[in-house]
């Protein structure tokens, strides 16, 4: 069904719909996603599947433009503009109000950011691993995103978390001179299996992933990845923070892929 595994289509779901698309009574006559979804539209009411068939199409559309094909189904945009129109007793569909444009850059605050990660690259090995925390801590509080100070439970070192629109994001923060592999990742999301089924989180590693690591690491994870390239960037093409991280969310749930660089989600 389009390019969803099961992970990505579960994701697609609970970020675009707030659903449970894996709740036992969608699979009443089968468990595969097409019969998941058609049990889905013939059961919720008339607004929500206009809502699921909105960014389904939507979805769909960014698949088509992205893989260059033809539209394999004939007339596909007037059949589905049909059964929108009936669903909605032939009005025309309300879409999901856009995205409101992300403020304008404080270009002195992106300044002092910058700042503070140079310095952070200044700074012994031990202490470097504590300032890139705070450097992130700093990052996030800029861009609103109601950022927490590491905290321990149980043991369990969290180098923070923040709010991102109604997710909770836990942090592992990571300065070291070769690239993070599969066993640093899988240990994360460990952590992140242990909490509330809404926990999510972003694995910030200035030196990268190691691509034999993202790979056994595996796809549909509650995971997302930074490098230092994309904290770099992300600065200097001054994008804003919530707006990377909102696109590499989006991505990681069409593809289940956990780690898409900013150059790649942003192309010049």
């Amino acid at each position: 069904m389009l390019d969803f595994s099961d992970p990505s289509f579960s994701d697609f779901f609970a970020s675009e719909l707030k659903v449970n698309i894996d709740d036992p009574k969608y699979s009443a006559n089968g468990g595969s996603k097409g019969k998941r979804l058609r049990y889905f539209l013939q059961t919720c009411d008339d607004s929500t599947a206009v809502r699921a068939l909105t960014a389904l199409w939507e979805h769909r559309s960014e698949y088509l433009a992205r893989s260059g094909g033809a539209d394999p189904v004939a007339n596909a945009e007037a059949r589905y503009q049909g059964l929108i129109n009936r669903l909605s007793g032939g009005a025309s569909p309300q879409r999901p109000a856009a995205s409101p444009s992300p403020p304008p850059v404080d270009r002195q605050a992106v300044a002092k950011i910058k700042s503070d990660l140079l310095r952070v690259t200044t700074l012994a090995p031990h202490a470097r691993g504590y300032a890139f925390e705070g450097f992130l801590k700093g990052l996030f509080d800029a861009f609103g995103l109601a950022a927490q100070e590491p905290f321990r439970l149980r043991g369990e070192q969290i180098d923070g978390s923040f709010q991102l629109g109604s997710e909770t994001y836990l942090v592992e923060a990571k300065w070291h001179g070769q690239p993070m592999g599969v066993a640093e990742l899988h240990t994360f999301h460990g952590k992140i299996e242990q909490k509330a089924a809404w926990t999510r989180g972003l694995f910030v590693s200035n030196s990268g992933f190691t691509e034999e690591g993202l790979s056994a690491f595996g796809r549909g994870k509650r995971v997302i990845c930074m490098d230092g390239l994309d904290l770099y960037e992300m600065l200097d093409r001054e994008l804003p923070l919530t707006q990377v991280l909102e696109r590499k969310v989006r991505r990681a749930a069409e593809t289940g892929s956990p780690f898409m660089r900013v150059r790649d989600l942003f192309p010049q």
